[in-house]
């Protein structure tokens, strides 16, 4: 079982201005058995409680990934990947790669996403666009790796 916390980073949700739904979208698409949702937050784009919503996740719930949603594009207050590449130890540029390779499949605009993914501690942290529609198909690239990652994490090394 793979336990992994969720964080929504968007201003007007944080403030109920809008319906959060991109995080309700990572929800619905972790099949019971495989996942346990440990964790679920809205937070404002401000680097700072970004990167303290992340450390939260890691280092007092233990979730084994954390999934963020928004932030990653070219506005003035995207920081979602400022704030992950901050709390992080290493980074693992091939998971947002993929996701961009498979985005640009559907529309040339997936070449803006700034996504990042890291680990801190034995925690891979994995920033997805904001978009309902961007998060499932992001998610469907990277969710089959995710427990081989988090065996790798783990020092089980390959299968």
């Amino acid at each position: 079982m793979i336990k992994i916390a969720i964080l929504t980073i968007s201003d007007s949700c944080s403030e109920g201005r809008r319906e959060e739904v991109s995080g309700q979208t990572i929800k619905s698409m972790l099949g019971a058995g495989r996942f346990e949702i440990c964790g679920y937050e809205v937070t404002a784009d401000r680097q700072r409680s970004i990167e303290s919503r992340l450390k939260h996740f890691v280092d007092e719930v233990k979730a084994d990934v954390v999934l963020t949603t928004g932030g990653t594009g070219l506005g003035p207050r995207d920081v979602t990947p400022e704030a992950t590449a901050a709390v992080c130890e290493k980074m693992v540029p091939g998971i947002t790669e993929a996701m961009r390779q498979q985005g640009l499949k559907k529309t040339n605009t997936a070449m803006l996403s700034r996504a990042a993914a890291g680990i801190r501690g034995s925690t891979l942290i994995i920033n997805l666009p904001g978009s309902p529609k961007a998060v499932r198909e992001s998610l469907e690239v990277i969710l089959d790796v995710l427990p081989h990652a988090k065996d790798m994490l783990l020092g089980k090394g390959h299968p």
